[in-house]
């Protein structure tokens, strides 16, 4: 192992690239826990908050999702203060299209003027001048989604977005949306305790779309004493955690997994679990027993 990839271990999750063009590490990160409680105002530790993102790009991490609502636009600001100006590959993700009235209060708004404002906001917060990925955090069912996705496309006709992903949608919406725009990306809820959103990731990966799994190390049952997760993982001398995202990363070459922590140290256990190459008769049993 070279001292490159030994000090960057999301190297070793390979790679996929989004809309022909943005080739990231698999294994990237997810910034929504950098805020406050209820994903609501600033963090107890704004201090370690950018440490974490610093040492996630240290770690070889150059995929980072965030969103407008994530305190609102707090884990934007942080992004940049940590990492203003960006490495060259390092490619930021963010989405808008749900309001924020408190804590854990998340409400779709998907009317073109509200999305282009977010879009402006975003670019200012994060000090960039084109959004490489931006996602419709949510489909708003009171408005068209022609009008939703077709603003999104005049903002990267423009030159303000690069590429478009969605957010929670189902193979339907996925086909109606690439009817109006290219999709490059889509996020939905998805780890090996929960996989509701299988036919999206199969569609996804028969298309070539990158699949980004939110809530990606949710174990539940799995990973309770003496359960099928925590025996594995003990023979494997990796956590639960580990072992979840290591599923995650051989389920799909599209699988774009995103964990998220505030802490250093939680990240750097994260990381790690790119380098876990789970064999046939692992993987097998871990989709079985969930």
């Amino acid at each position: 192992m070279s001292t490159q990839s030994a000090s960057r271990p999301a190297d070793s999750s390979g790679t996929f690239t989004l809309g022909g063009d943005l080739t990231v590490n698999r294994l990237g990160y997810g910034a929504m826990q950098l805020t406050g409680p209820g994903v609501w105002g600033e963090p107890k530790d704004p201090g370690e908050a950018v440490r974490v993102l610093r040492r996630a790009v240290e770690l070889g991490v150059n995929l980072i999702d965030t969103a407008d609502s994530y305190g609102p636009f707090v884990s934007e600001r942080l992004i940049r203060e940590a990492l203003h100006p960006y490495p060259e590959d390092l490619v930021i993700a963010t989405k808008g299209g749900l309001t924020r009235s408190g804590p854990n209060d998340w409400r779709p708004v998907g009317r073109p003027e509200y999305l282009r404002q977010q879009t402006e906001l975003s670019l200012r917060h994060l000090g960039l001048d084109r959004i490489d990925l931006y996602q419709l955090h949510r489909i708003d069912p009171k408005v068209p989604l022609e009008d939703q996705l077709g603003e999104l496309a005049l903002l990267r006709e423009e030159g303000k977005i690069r590429h478009i992903g969605l957010s929670e949608v189902t193979v339907a919406q996925i086909e109606q949306a690439r009817r109006i725009t290219p999709i490059v990306s889509v996020q939905n809820l998805y780890n090996l305790a929960d996989r509701r959103a299988e036919d999206v990731l199969e569609h996804a990966e028969r298309e070539g779309i990158g699949f980004i799994p939110w809530f990606p190390i949710a174990t539940g049952k799995l990973a309770r004493p003496g359960g099928p997760l925590e025996k594995a993982a003990e023979g494997r001398g990796a956590t639960p955690a580990q072992l979840a995202l290591a599923w995650l990363l051989r389920r799909s070459p599209v699988m774009l997994p995103i964990p998220g922590t505030s802490k250093v140290a939680h990240l750097e256990e994260n990381m790690e679990a790119a380098r876990i190459e789970l064999s046939d008769e692992e993987f097998a049993a871990l989709s079985s027993a969930a």
